[in-house]
């Protein structure tokens, strides 16, 4: 797929809003990705995961790992692109990123782990570190739509589907706040 005809799809479901929005990082922005508005779409979701797939079918992975509750139906669909086991990590009641639900993942295993949307990768970012203390080989993380600032360090091989660049801003400094626009929390995380 073409980043039009990607653009395109996350447009025809109401998945790219403009408004105000505090991020789960803390940060405000004017814009934001409710990848969940094309995930509810099987059809565009399976396409979409396909497409993220081929981009790591050059690798041998073994298990792919989607963090709650972004990555769960990402991660359960390049997996079944790449016709191996899809699992998810969830938080416990320190909000530790663990495996829950009596998953469980090999030593050596090669693991690709996949998000929806990756914008600080601090939720990615604990995955792989669960994951390196499993002693697994981390070969790549994948996501729908990255809107990092700059490529994660703490992985050899990052792909996505498409690049967002949205303006981010600390509160302290965030316009729309001084315009006293509302600010709404779309995410699924508390802060």
């Amino acid at each position: 797929m073409k980043h039009n005809e990607i653009i395109s799809v996350f447009k025809k479901t109401q998945a790219l809003l403009s408004g105000h929005f505090l991020l789960t990082s803390g940060l405000h922005s004017a814009n934001y990705v409710q990848c969940a508005k094309v995930l509810q779409y099987p059809k565009y979701t399976q396409v979409l995961c396909n497409e993220l797939a081929k981009k790591f079918k050059h690798k041998k992975i073994d298990v792919v790992v989607g963090p709650a509750l972004g990555g769960i139906i990402v991660a359960y669909e390049v997996a079944r692109s790449l016709n191996v086991k899809g699992i998810f990590t969830e938080r416990d009641k320190t909000g530790s990123m663990c495996l829950r639900r009596d998953f469980s993942i090999a030593p050596k295993s090669n693991v690709l782990v996949v998000e929806d949307v990756v914008t600080t990768a601090g939720s990615v970012k604990e995955v792989v570190k669960l994951l390196k203390k499993l002693k697994v080989n981390v070969v790549g993380l994948g996501c729908l739509v990255d809107r990092t600032k700059s490529k994660p360090k703490f992985v050899k091989c990052f792909k996505s589907l498409v690049r967002l660049k949205f303006q981010t801003y600390k509160s302290s400094n965030c316009p729309l706040c001084k315009d006293s626009i509302a600010l709404i929390k779309p995410g699924s995380r508390k802060i």
